[in-house]
């Protein structure tokens, strides 16, 4: 007896710890184990959940090491993960939402995710069984099923009446997160709310009525109800509640079965019998009579799945049930009597799926589609998703092969890890330009070898993909100037492979365009609004733009050049109205006198300029295009000092233009003429100066011209030798010639001066000399004698030269043929010296001479004198 209950003892606490730790009382035996953990719902990827290995106790050190292993590699990736050397479980990707998860355990406590995971090398095989149980936590808020919810209040309520209000929230949520109390937010002091449970553990809000009511005083209360859940914090829901006062009556239906349980087929047919509901009233005649309705609780596509007799009660099959997305249907129906609190009866129809026929294709689709065509847009990227394809009515054993027919960048591929679930993904991007319509099928063939297609048409959706091209990017157009407003230029030509909008092109002128050029914007017509003018600007270069209508715009440019064509409507042009030129005489022939500078606006052959002279072409000619003027000999100012001339300047154009100018050559004195002494006329000439002639007296005048002007015709005189009598007798006027007497002549006899005549010319003055004669004496008796002195010392002294350039010049610049002029000067002044120390000797001794003869023949010269 003690032996019997120990092992009842160690069996129970066996049974114990297997609950509430995660190791296995039999942990050390061969069979199947089992570890059960807890999480809650939205846990994040990578959140621990335990670890195999450590709560089955394996040694870890031992040779081969554990391995670990889920055969149901579907489970593995979408909702957990397991590392295979440590036996360590994760959450994956994907959050668990007990929800979705286990949507018909409303118990909270069946909700768990059981794994099958293998313990290797065969060595130490084991199977473990791991459930992993998902806790609620408080992600849902109460929802009525309805906005506004209507309940109706017999006026003679008695004080306490409760009222049911069949539309209560719904909280997805388990436990305390579910709905906990209802309140309203206005209660009027006639109303409070109750709330009780069901067998179910439905919670029903109830309006208890406090106080009597009147119809006549106030027909309706309307208010807020609020559903409130006991969450931390808690989550509310709301919904309108609408009382409206009426009659009831004293007996209301009661259902003879408030539940009922019934079993349907998938392969039902339609108008099958499933169940019939059955209420009664005590009440006699029109108080009696129940009519039956589902609750607002029933969905509407479940109400017209399941047709409600409203008089019998009969529910009958009325549509096709799709056993892929429900597994059984839960409906509320109720029993109206008149002015009665309806009575609530609970049908849950289960149903058995039935595996018959081909197997079906149920498209989801992603992008936007209409009658079994999808719209994609061309610019969408590659393995972009366009459908999802659900495989359904598939036996257990059944093997399905899907897959893609039809031509284009697309495929059909398993979508992760989920069974029969297919994605319809681009491979490539798509182009519009290039095709715009894909027909493709979806084929399903089971391994009965029944086959199922789905047509899909795949219409390519254009975008602005594409800008406008010109036709040609740079253009040259050519126009004459002097064209009449509004020309007609070109007209551009661009084309946008795009549809609709987005291919239609507007033209427009970009921003550098002058305001003369006008563009249509639909024809691509360019005109010019005004008259061109070459000589104004010749060339315009402008940006014209091709923009699309698409959204957004894409535009392109091209380049105009439009060239203005030369006409001759310019005649040719002097720069000045007419000209002068300066030239001095004796300019070379054929030298270039001057250039005429001439300019014609318009080009080519318009602006070509050739020159003529109209007068004096024997004299001058000039150069057709350089326009240079030349004399063709060498010309004399002293024969003609200035010269007209006319010039025409002729254009190349048809017809040619002209213009004319004058020119006006004025000859610049040089000086190339001596000054000509026109007295005394000889060197031989004399004149008589009676020797008591008072110092100051005007004797005589060197008069001179000279042909040139201006400074070479200044003349300047000075006696540059003497010649017998006294020195210093006679001076001479520089600029009037007048020659004075300085002193008193006490010597008679023939006095000589040697005048130079000269004017300032440049670079070098040009003279002449002359020989001025003075006999001094009372009286000429006898002028042979005095020609016979003038003869005698014209041969030894005198003598006329021709004039020439620099021959009596004085000063430094007399010196400067001689390289070694101070050294020559030096020697001259010695050599003077000793000369002119001889000449004094011998002048002094020749002196004492002269007088003794002069007093012998003084008698015989004086008489002849006299005479």
């Amino acid at each position: 007896m003690g032996v019997h209950k120990a092992l009842q003892l160690f069996t129970g606490l066996c049974i114990l710890l297997l609950y509430t730790s995660p190791l296995s009382c039999f942990a050390n035996f061969s069979q199947a184990k089992e570890l059960i953990y807890k999480i809650k719902e939205g846990l994040p990827r990578g959140t621990f959940i335990g670890a195999i290995g450590v709560d089955l106790n394996l040694d870890f050190t031992v040779k081969p090491p554990f391995l670990f292993s889920l055969p149901k590699k579907k489970v593995n990736g979408q909702y957990v993960n397991l590392n295979n050397t440590t036996g360590e479980l994760y959450t994956s990707a994907t959050e668990i939402d007990r929800e979705k998860f286990c949507p018909y355990h409303s118990d909270g406590r069946g909700c768990f995710l059981s794994l099958d995971v293998f313990v290797l090398p065969q060595q130490y095989f084991q199977l473990v069984k791991v459930k992993i149980f998902i806790e609620d936590v408080n992600d849902n808020r109460p929802k009525f099923s309805v906005d506004e919810i209507r309940i109706s209040v017999p006026e003679n309520t008695p004080i306490n009446a409760r009222y049911a209000v069949e539309q209560s929230a719904v909280d997805p949520d388990l436990g305390v997160h579910g709905v906990q109390t209802y309140w309203l937010v206005n209660d009027f002091g006639m109303f409070t709310l109750d709330v009780e449970e069901n067998e179910g553990g439905e919670l029903t809000p109830f309006l208890i009525v406090i106080e009597a009511l009147d119809r006549e005083t106030q027909a309706e209360y309307i208010t807020d109800i609020i559903a409130e859940d006991g969450g931390t914090p808690p989550l509310l829901g709301a919904a309108t509640l609408k009382i409206v006062i009426t009659d009831v009556n004293d007996n209301c239906p009661q259902f003879t079965e408030s539940q009922l349980n019934v079993t349907l087929h998938g392969n039902a047919t339609k108008g099958s019998t499933l169940a019939r509901l059955n209420a009664f009233d005590p009440d006699l005649g029109a108080n009696a009579q129940i009519s039956y309705a589902y609750s607002e609780r029933v969905p509407r596509d479940v109400r017209s799945l399941f047709h409600l007799d409203r008089i019998t009660g009969f529910i009958k099959l009325a549509g096709k049930i799709d056993t892929g997305t429900a597994t059984f249907y839960k409906l509320t129906i109720l029993a109206n009597g008149p002015g009665c609190i309806p009575a609530v009866a609970t049908v849950f129809v289960y149903l058995i799926k039935v595996v018959t026929g081909p197997p079906a294709v149920i498209p989801r689709y992603i992008t936007p589609e209409k009658d079994g065509v999808v719209t994609i847009k061309e610019s969408e990227p590659a393995f972009s998703p366009i459908a999802f394809y659900t495989v359904k009515n598939i036996g257990m054993n059944q093997k399905v092969d899907c897959h893609l027919e039809g031509s284009g960048p697309f495929r059909l591929v398993p979508y992760q890890l989920l069974k029969n679930e297919y994605l319809l993904e681009t491979t490539e991007p798509l182009d519009y330009e290039k095709t715009q319509e894909y027909e493709l099928i979806v084929v399903a063939k089971n391994s009965h070898a029944l086959v199922i297609k789905t047509f899909l048409k795949v219409q390519v959706l254009d975008e602005n993909d594409n800008v406008p091209v010109f036709q040609q990017s740079w253009m040259e157009i050519s126009v004459e100037e002097n064209n009449p407003p509004n020309t007609f230029l070109t007209q551009l030509q661009a084309t946008d492979q795009d549809s609709e909008g987005r291919g239609e092109v507007i033209y427009l002128l970009g921003g550098n365009a002058p305001g003369i050029f006008v563009v249509d914007r639909v024809t691509g017509v360019l005109t010019v609004t005004t008259s061109l003018d070459r000589e104004e600007k010749e060339t315009y270069r402008f940006i014209v733009r091709a923009v699309d209508q698409g959204t957004p715009r894409r535009e392109s440019i091209a380049t105009v050049v439009v060239s203005v064509l030369d006409r001759n409507d310019n005649s040719p042009r002097f720069i000045n109205k007419d000209f002068t030129f300066f030239v001095p005489e004796n300019f070379p022939g054929y030298g270039e006198i001057g250039v005429l500078s001439v300019a014609d606006a318009d080009a080519g052959e318009n602006g070509w300029v050739a020159l003529s002279i109209l007068n004096g072409s024997d004299i001058f000619m000039i150069d057709t295009g350089r326009g240079a003027l030349r004399a063709k000999t060498s010309l004399d100012r002293e024969q003609q000092g200035t010269y007209q001339l006319w010039i025409e300047a002729v254009d190349g154009g048809e017809p040619a233009l002209s213009c004319v100018t004058m020119v006006t050559v004025l000859l610049v004195d040089v000086n190339d003429n001596p000054p000509i002494v026109l007295f005394p006329q000889s060197n031989q000439s004399y004149m008589l100066v009676l020797p008591d002639t008072l110092p100051g007296t005007s004797i005589t005048e060197v008069y001179a011209v000279d042909k040139d002007t201006g400074m070479n015709a200044v003349i300047a005189y000075s006696i540059v030798k003497r010649k017998g009598g006294e020195p210093g007798s006679f001076a001479i006027d520089p600029e009037t010639g007048n020659i004075t007497l300085k002193r008193e002549l006490s010597i008679r006899g023939l006095y000589r001066l040697l005048v130079k005549v000269s004017d300032h010319g440049q670079p070098e003055p040009l003279y002449s000399t002359v020989m001025v004669n003075f006999f001094v004496n009372e009286t000429v008796s006898n002028e042979s004698y005095i020609h016979s002195l003038l003869t005698r010392e014209a041969e030894v002294e005198v003598e006329e030269r021709p004039w020439y350039k620099g021959q009596m010049t004085e000063g430094p610049e007399r010196y400067e043929l001689f390289p070694c002029q101070p050294l020559l000067i030096a020697l001259s002044v010695t050599c003077l010296g000793l000369f002119f120390s001889v000449v004094t000797l011998t002048s002094y001794i020749c002196c004492r001479r002269f007088k003794k003869r002069k007093r012998k023949k003084r008698s015989e010269v004086e008489i002849p004198l006299k005479i």
